[in-house]
């Protein structure tokens, strides 16, 4: 039986997302990222190519690290200016009746229980289509505006995310139970007060005593996405995640993580196939090899390579602005997303990188690999990888707005469809179920249920 391949599409409420100046192609809509129709149609394309979910990339604070400052990350629109992915997405749902929407919030910079409340809300208004992609943020300038000297040693903040999950299953699962809701106009109780109860948190990091203040949504968490790929961040995902992405530039690195994510999962008392994985590509399509490579070809004289480097240097930590253009890199060391650093050094011992190497490559699809060709040259690819690595999915991000889009919804999914390698309908009922095939709540053997209360 062929293996269903899993769509996302991955994006960001910013004009440069990780194609660095490929905005400046004629016919580009990034420019819009402020118009709500911009993003009504999109959600309507992707829906109509059976997309599982819009996955919102978003971060606090500006890409500063290459050079020193933000100049070249504001010249270069370099996720900045960037707008709260949030709050997009109900303009979005309300034009749609099954897509997916997973949005990005960082543990490092905002309370659990504000961010609990809005999440609950999300849920409501999407009928269930509400998903948190969880992260602990990279960028030393975010945490500078909220107060903070600079961003927690990477682990530490795992440890702090690792109670912020705690809370927030608290709230979701444990506060208000099943059957609490009655709405008895003519007993003039619309909830049961003896089925609310505080949570009574007092932890290392957080102290909630109260109640949830949202009754119980059609997921009650939704469906928890995580994209850390360091020790400590499988670990995290392992535990918590049901869905998690990574970039990488090698089969090899992506069949080690996707292997290693496995084997954790599994120590964590979960099946191994409990948490989806997905990698990020960009594809490039056309009718015909050749109409794709010419397309490819147009992009190139856009890329902007000082863009690229900026965001290399903020994923990183590392400065790359300061490192010989053409000499080998053989480690980068910082304190942001760990295996990106280690994706372009060490961990695949069959290619070294320069800085230029770097900066070609991540100009356009940023840290994932970019594919090129016609629908069934594409197809063949993606089925390969999906083969050779052990993937789900995967998270595919633009080079184009909207046209990277609508090509793999005019021309990819089609062909996969025709080799029975995609879907031809939804799955009906929330997102988790769409996902998972299972219920709307968390299953009983994720770490989140056991903040449940038995019925009273």
């Amino acid at each position: 039986m062929t293996q269903q391949i899993r769509l996302n599409a991955f994006s960001m409420n910013c004009v440069g997302h990780i194609s660095s100046g490929l905005w400046r192609i004629p016919g580009d809509q990034s420019y819009r990222y402020t118009d709500l129709e911009y993003w009504i149609d999109l959600a309507k394309t992707l829906e109509r190519g059976l997309i599982d979910g819009l996955f919102l990339a978003d971060v606090i604070g500006v890409y500063d690290v290459h050079g020193g400052n933000a100049d070249q990350a504001f010249r270069s629109a370099a996720q900045v200016p960037v707008n709260d992915p949030l709050q997009i997405v109900p303009a979005m749902a309300a034009f749609t009746k099954h897509l997916g929407f997973g949005v990005t919030s960082s543990v490092a910079f905002e309370h659990p229980f504000p961010f609990a409340r809005r999440m609950s809300t999300l849920d409501h208004l999407t009928k269930g289509r509400a998903g948190w992609n969880i992260v602990t943020s990279y960028l030393d300038s975010g945490a500078r505006n909220l107060g903070q000297d600079r961003l927690l040693n990477h682990d530490n903040r795992y440890d702090i995310a690792d109670e912020y999950l705690d809370v927030c299953y608290k709230l979701w699962e444990g506060s208000w139970e099943d059957g609490a809701v009655i709405r008895d106009a003519a007993a003039n109780v619309f909830a049961d007060p003896r089925k609310i109860h505080e949570i009574q948190h007092a932890g290392k990091y957080f102290k909630v005593p109260g109640y949830h203040v949202s009754e119980p949504s059609p997921q009650r968490t939704p469906v928890l996405f995580q994209a850390g790929a360091s020790s400590r961040g499988k670990d995290f995902a392992a535990k918590h995640s049901e869905s998690a992405f990574v970039a990488a530039p090698s089969k090899k690195l992506l069949a080690s993580y996707v292997s290693d994510l496995r084997r954790r999962v599994e120590l964590a008392g979960r099946h191994r196939n409990d948490v989806l994985t997905f990698a990020q590509f960009t594809l490039v399509l056309g009718e015909t090899d050749a109409e794709a490579q010419k397309k490819l070809d147009s992009y190139k004289q856009y890329v902007d390579r000082e863009g690229a480097l900026v965001l290399m240097s903020g994923w990183t930590g590392v400065d790359l602005s300061h490192l010989d253009q053409d000499a080998p890199i053989t480690e980068l060391d910082g304190n942001a997303i760990q295996f990106t650093a280690q994706a372009f050094s060490s961990a695949d011992p069959d290619k070294v990188w320069t800085v230029r190497e770097i900066a070609e490559y991540c100009g356009i699809g940023g840290d994932g690999p970019v594919i090129v060709g016609s629908p069934a040259t594409v197809a063949d690819a993606l089925q390969e990888w999906q083969a050779e690595t052990g993937l789900d999915g995967f998270n595919l991000a633009a080079a184009t707005n909207p046209g990277t889009f609508r090509d793999v919804v005019d021309l990819l999914v089609p062909e996969l469809q025709r080799r029975g390698a995609y879907k031809t309908a939804y799955t009906e009922g929330t997102l988790r179920e769409k996902l998972s095939g299972r219920g709307p709540l968390l299953p009983t053997s994720h770490t989140g249920a056991s903040h449940r209360r038995a019925q009273s």
